[in-house]
Formats: structure tokens, sequence, C-alpha cells
């Protein structure tokens, strides 16, 4: 069972969003909140697997929350998916820095965001959409304090800094085996030893990397 929190400011929406969750047999929706502040306290309280959360919201907005939600590295959990009405949001490259694991427009069809609860809370990173790569790309070229450095990538493979370039490109695991010709499970060996070696969270911190060292220009 997926235990989710939901934060967003708007009512409806909180509303909205749980009852469509609740209405499937592998999520559970243990609580909401109407702030960024109140969601840290009740994702601390609660223990969810998932936090959907909203960028635009009072006391403490999505972005602040996320980088206090995950800056406890104690525990891998929670996964934070964040919601917005905009497909080119610079709060949202923020909180893909953060260390969230992906992003979902409010927009999206109802079937997308129960997907992407589940995909999140496997440990993926919800990075497939089009809109997501051009956003990251958007904000990747952007100046940003402490980059890291290009060689920062130099403990891995010459085989792994493929693949970390084609997660970057937006592939899937299925989509780089074919491309590299190998077995689907050696490209999952190869993106944990990845994230395992430069000490990420999951996909998209990788993404983020991978942009900001250089590997992957902006636009590529």
């Amino acid at each position: 069972m997926i235990r989710v929190l939901i934060a967003d400011d708007q009512a409806m929406v909180r509303q909205g969003f749980g009852a469509l969750l609740a209405a499937q047999p592998d999520l559970l929706v243990v609580g909401d909140a109407a702030d960024g502040a109140a969601a840290v306290a009740a994702a601390r309280r609660l223990d969810p697997d998932v936090v959907l959360m909203d960028v635009r919201m009072p006391v403490l907005d999505g972005l602040a929350a996320t980088r206090q939600l995950l800056g406890d590295r104690r525990t891998d959990r929670p996964r934070v998916l964040i919601l917005t009405t905009f497909d080119l949001d610079d709060y949202v490259y923020e909180a893909l820095r953060a260390g969230a694991s992906g992003f979902l427009l409010k927009d999206a069809p109802a079937a997308d965001l129960v997907q992407a609860v589940r995909v999140v809370a496997a440990g993926d990173a919800l990075l497939a959409p089009a809109v997501t790569r051009r956003l990251i790309a958007e904000f990747a070229a952007r100046p940003a304090h402490r980059r890291p450095r290009p060689t920062d990538l130099a403990a891995l493979t010459p085989r792994e800094t493929d693949v970390l370039r084609l997660i970057a490109r937006g592939r899937s695991n299925t989509e780089i085996a074919a491309d590299l010709v190998v077995a689907e499970q050696t490209v999952k060996t190869h993106v944990g030893r990845i994230l395992a070696k430069l000490q990420l969270r999951d996909r998209a911190q990788a993404v983020v990397v991978a942009y900001e060292t250089g590997l992957v220009a902006a636009g590529e």
C-alpha cells in the first residue's frame, strides 16, 4: 500500500485528488495540508511514501517545504512529486535540485496522476514527458551556485557515463537498453551504480547533475 500526503492550498484540489487516489486499491491517502509548513509537519508525523506538493502555497512554498523534507538524510522517504499549473515554472527546476522526484501538471489526466504516484513511490523519477525534459534543459542553462564540477563524474565508467547521458535525455531503462544493445537488467545495474557513486537520491537528481556538469548541454 502506497501512503500519500496531499499538500495544496486549494481545498477543492485536495479533495479531488484525495478522492481519485483513495479509489485506487494500492493507494492510501493518509492526510492533507493547506500550506508548506503544515505539509512538512504532517509528513514527519504521518510518514507517507509520496507527498504531492503544490509549488505555490502560503506560509512556506512547495520549494522550501521540499528542501526541509528532503534535507533530512535519516530516511529515503518521502518521495516528493511537485504539482504545478505551469509547464515552465522556475520553482520546479529548483525543486528537482532540492531532491524532488519529478513534477506533474495539475491539468494532467487522472490516470497520469495515479501512475505518477506509483512511479515515484517505486523509486523512479517522473521525467519521461517532453515538457519535463524541456523544463530541465531550460533551467539547467541558468547560472547556479555551487554547480557540480565535470570531474565529479570521474568515478563513473565510460558505460555508466553513457547511461547517465541517456537518462538525462529522458530515456527509460527499456529505451537505454535498446540504444546500447544490452539487457534491461544491465541498465538497471548501471543506474544503481551511478546513483551510489554520485550519492544521488534518484534519476531526477542524476538528470540535474548531468546538465550542471555539462555532460549534456541544455537544449541538446
